[in-house]
């Protein structure tokens, strides 16, 4: 995609102040001169004490519902624009009750999901993918208070890295970050006069009325509650002389599984079914009638086909990503830019307004010997094998921000496996080493991704950097002190990951590849070596035939991605994706006006809702105030 490098009206989605005849002028030879005259509002109320709050508070929960998402799916879903309807509506409730005396303004509820989102995006970048792993590795993780200082520190260096290439990116490039321009019409709409989108907050109460009703009659105890919900209603056949549910394949009485499919492509939902179909109808039963898969059980089958899985997720990422090695290319430029020096007689109009370059070092100064410090004292990782980590993540950041302003999505799965074999050469046989260096690196890339995105919609709304900077560390420390507590309690010992009830895809994947590395590819059994390979050629062959196959062909291919991942979760929840994912796509072709209108809210909703509810039923068990 070409982008332009200068922007205008319609590019930023700004109405300017001054007439359109008068804005032409100045934007092809000074974007940023252009932004700073028409459409900069620094003067506006941004980062209020209640925005901080609301933002902080919001971003906790969000945090905590992705928590409960990534365990169940192996994703972290964005959180910004739901945290930003909520914070509306939840404004417009106070302030009609008399307890806030002004409106919300937009600048001001971009803030709140600048903090919001920060704290939610806790749980990815490798971060829970990677605890759980080293969880089911070593059977031990540090303290609650210690994780807690490593998710800060780490999300906070992502943070810092984003400040370098922020003016490159987004002021001069104009990547598209598409989470963040959606961010930005978002709140143009809620904020103006658009009735239509304003109606989308209601559909998002109700759908998490509804997902958390269904998520507490499934898995509440009560005396006044009679019966409660199968947890799966298995599909109505045999296969090798057991149910269909025995081999996983039933329909999962689970709302949130539905809406994450309906904000999936349909391809990547049909993908999923094929791949469940594949893995637990064929493959399974076969091996277990070989005797290679000891019992008809999840956790067996996925002791088994992981190989494969993994080996589609980790050849398919790797190779896309070399796909886009022009952005890579373009991000070492941008680093080499990082030891430039502008001239004296260069104005820089923005000086006052950006973040000062000087920021950067400085946090990295003041939080990367603490990054090293963690590792040691935490991982037993050499000091030197820290230090190695900063610039590592630095590169890393630099790769996932552009990665995600051109394609919105960020290439943990990819970054990740190349962190993991970095060091399972440098420290063979050191676990710990293996995994956590690659949630060190996962993690700045992610944040400062996310830092990018939010600076992204800041820029078409005219707010002020700095303010979103430090809004985003509020949120950091927010999503640490929420999702570490949170992780203990739902995830009391490894027994609970690779279950049905948590299949943890993402830490399946990264224990899997710290294992192989390790204990070499010998130990494993010879038809789960085959399968390994299998997964690899075909990972690789889906990412050339959709990059080189006929365009009317294409629709066609199966998903990566969406066909790695059905081989590693249950097929319950494949089939949840695709039955959410073809709900949303007859709606799109049918009537698109109403899948405009509710799929993103009625999906976040389900979502929200039923991994929320989840977590407080968790939470009554574990206190002894509901029966287990």
């Amino acid at each position: 995609m070409t982008q332009p490098v200068s922007p205008s009206p319609q590019q930023l989605r700004i109405q300017p102040e001054s007439p359109p005849e008068q804005a032409p002028a100045a934007a092809p030879e000074d974007p940023e001169r252009y932004w700073l005259e028409n459409v900069y509002k620094g003067e506006e109320g941004q980062l209020t004490v209640r925005a901080v709050i609301v933002g902080m508070v919001l971003g906790g929960v969000m945090c905590l519902s992705n928590l409960y998402v990534i365990l169940k799916t192996g994703w972290s879903l964005g959180v910004t624009i739901t945290a930003c309807v909520l914070s509306f509506s939840m404004f417009a409730l106070l302030r009609a009750v008399g307890l806030v005396k002004t409106e919300v303004s937009a600048l001001e509820n971009n803030a709140v999901g600048s903090v919001a989102s920060a704290a939610g995006y806790m749980t990815g970048g490798g971060n829970m993918a990677a605890v759980p792993a080293l969880l089911m590795l070593t059977g031990a993780l540090p303290s609650t208070g210690w994780l807690v200082a490593w998710f800060a520190v780490v999300s906070g260096l992502g943070v810092f890295a984003a400040i370098p290439i922020k003016r490159q990116l987004i002021n001069i490039e104009q990547l598209p970050f598409p989470t963040g321009t959606a961010t930005a019409e978002t709140l143009q709409a809620l904020h103006g006069q658009d009735a239509r989108s304003r109606g989308k907050a209601g559909y998002l109460y109700v759908a998490g009325a509804v997902g958390a009703l269904i998520a507490f009659w499934r898995d509440g105890k009560a005396r006044w509650l009679p019966w409660n919900l199968p947890a799966k209603i298995s599909l109505p056949f045999t296969l090798a002389g057991k149910p269909a549910g025995a081999w996983t394949l039933s329909f999962d009485m689970s709302l949130l599984l539905v809406g994450a499919g309906a904000l999936m492509s349909f391809k990547t939902g049909w993908s999923m079914l094929l791949g469940a179909g594949l893995t637990y109808g064929v493959l399974a039963p076969e091996m277990v009638s070989r005797g290679v898969i000891p019992e008809v059980s999840y956790k067996a089958i996925n002791g088994w086909a992981l190989w494969t899985g993994a080996s589609v997720l980790v050849s398919s990422g790797l190779l896309s990503f070399a796909f886009q090695w022009r952005s890579v290319v373009k991000s070492f430029r941008a680093l080499s830019g990082l030891f430039g020096r502008k001239t004296e007689e260069e104005k820089d109009p923005l000086a006052d307004i950006e973040c000062p370059p000087t920021w950067f070092p400085l946090g990295f100064l003041v939080l990367g010997p603490m990054v090293v410090a963690l590792m040691a004292y935490l991982f037993a990782i050499p000091w030197w094998a820290g230090v190695l980590a900063l610039p590592l993540s630095v590169v890393m950041g630099v790769i996932a921000s552009r990665v995600t302003g051109e394609t919105d999505t960020t290439p943990t799965k990819a970054l990740g496996p190349v962190t993991q074999l970095l060091y399972g050469g440098l420290l063979p046989g050191n676990l710990a080493a293996n995994v956590m260096s690659a949630n060190a690196t996962g993690g700045v890339g992610l944040h400062s991704a996310d830092m990018l995105t939010s600076l992204k919609s800041g820029w078409l709304l005219g707010a002020s950097p700095r303010k979103q900077f430090i809004g985003q560390l509020f949120g950091v420390v927010a999503g640490a002190l929420v999702v570490v507590p949170a992780f203990n309690l739902l995830v009391p010992s490894a027994d609970v990951l690779g279950t049905e009830e948590f299949p943890a895809p993402s830490s399946m994947v990264w224990a899997g590849v710290s294992k192989m590395l390790v204990n070499g590819v010998g130990s494993l059994h010879m038809s789960a070596r085959i399968g390994a390979l299998c997964g690899l050629t075909l990972g690789v062959a889906l990412v050339l035939l959709e990059r080189w196959a006929p365009k009317k062909a294409r629709p066609f291919i199966p998903s990566a991605s969406g066909l790695g991942l059905a081989i590693v979760i249950p097929g319950a929840s494949s089939i949840s994706f695709f039955i959410g994912a073809a709900i949303a796509e007859i709606l799109r072709r049918k009537k698109p006006q109403l899948a405009e209108a509710t799929v993103l809210p009625v999906s976040s909703g389900f979502i929200a809702g039923e991994s929320l509810m989840g977590i407080f039923v968790a939470i009554l068990k574990a206190t002894g105030k509901m029966p287990k």
